[in-house]
């Protein structure tokens, strides 16, 4: 992203995104990310209706943010055994998830799609590993096919460990939503720091703040910008 300045915007969710476009538009910003709305937008003339809504008001949704039910943040190992794509027993199912969110982005002329893909395993040996790099290599490819690029979200694990893993994927259209906040939530790395290993990859970021925890298995805090870690 050398050299390119990135727009301004809010990420927006809830049950009506055309509710949450007007909110957008009422801050006076031309860009979002947005959370994969509920499965009564899923149909071709309901996603018709957000996109014409969205270029009406002149907002570009940049990336859509993905999620999965039985996705838990209380705690870090709830989030390890809930969250994203590490876990073998949701897996699979979730990966098919994700590729029908590309489908959907894709109707929807969005670009990026983006998720926290869980707790990448340090040991490159580690069986969940070497599966974790195949899943996100079936789930590049398709975004391919959909003109699309994917981006991670950072802060579950040192950025060495997320550039390895970029690295080991090996697909052009892998990168990152650079999160400084989730490095220190997660008290995973110095964020400033982390920027110099994953700069090359960036394709957006979110202006966060946090504390580290204070107990080991616990999360941070989030604070205003500027008021955190």
């Amino acid at each position: 992203m050398k050299g390119k300045i990135m727009p301004i915007g809010v990420v927006i969710s809830g049950a009506d995104p055309l509710v949450s476009l007007e909110k957008v538009a009422s801050l006076g910003m031309s860009t979002c990310q947005m959370s994969v709305p509920p499965g009564e937008w899923w149909s071709k003339e309901r996603i018709e209706l957000i996109r014409r809504t969205a270029e009406e008001k002149e907002i570009k949704i940049t990336s859509l943010i993905c999620g999965f039910g039985g996705e838990s943040y209380r705690d870090i190992p709830t989030i390890k055994r809930t969250v994203g794509l590490l876990n073998p027993a949701t897996r699979g199912k979730r990966v098919l998830r994700v590729l029908s969110y590309s489908d959907f982005a894709l109707e929807l002329e969005v670009e990026i799609i983006q998720a926290h893909i869980g707790f990448i395993p340090e040991n490159t040996s580690d069986s969940n590993y070497k599966e974790l790099v195949m899943a996100l290599q079936r789930i590049a490819d398709y975004c391919k096919e959909n003109n699309q690029s994917v981006s991670l979200e950072t802060g579950q694990e040192r950025a060495l460990v997320l550039s390895k893993f970029i690295e080991d994927v090996n697909r052009l259209n892998m990168g990152v939503n650079f999160d400084p906040a989730n490095m220190l939530l997660y008290d995973a790395d110095d964020p400033i720091k982390a920027l110099d290993v994953l700069g090359k990859y960036v394709i957006g970021v979110h202006c966060k703040d946090a504390k580290r925890p204070e107990r080991k298995g616990e999360l941070g805090k989030e604070y205003p910008l500027g008021e955190g870690d």
